[in-house]
């Protein structure tokens, strides 16, 4: 399956800002020596050989824009929408699991229930759309709201999407 996740990244020009979101994305898929593969690999909206994937797949995204522009808004409130979503869907499919299923059904992982409060509680992976510069997701709004605090002063948080697959 493929989603688009963003990484907010500090950086003084846009393609230091794609440097930054691509070593982002790499610790993801496990491309280096300090990543663990949580995708199995990402293409960014600079690429276009591919039919497949990023621009192919999803159109015309910025291959990185920052924050406090229309475009990193814009992409911004996508992220977070996209974070909301996937936990509160997850959260229901625990909470209608507590309701229906018994103890020892959620200990079997009918209907996928274990997994479902895996994916409320994951840190990474395709629960989790919006990650730091350190490869670590972004989970609650206050962790949110203090990624783009750090970067009121300097102004140079960018946002930058990529293609992945899981």
């Amino acid at each position: 399956m493929h989603m688009v996740i963003y990484a907010l990244v500090e950086a003084p020009t846009q393609h230091d800002a794609l440097v930054e979101g691509k070593a982002v994305f790499d610790r993801l898929v496990g491309a280096n020596p300090h990543g663990c593969a949580v995708f199995d690999y990402y293409r960014t909206f600079d690429e276009d050989d591919t039919t497949v994937a990023g621009k192919a797949r999803w159109g015309d995204l910025p291959t990185a824009a920052p924050i406090n522009s229309e475009e990193g808004g814009e992409l911004l409130d996508r992220a977070w929408k996209a974070t909301k979503e996937e936990f509160q869907r997850n959260l229901d499919r625990v909470k209608e699991a507590l309701d229906e299923l018994s103890d020892e059904a959620i200990m079997r992982d009918e209907d996928l229930a274990r997994h479902a409060f895996h994916q409320v509680g994951a840190y990474e992976g395709p629960s989790i759309p919006m990650y730091d510069q350190h490869a670590m997701g972004i989970r609650h709004r206050d962790q949110l709201d203090r990624v783009l605090e750090e970067d009121e002063d300097s102004q140079t948080l960018w946002i930058v999407p990529a293609d992945v697959h899981f």
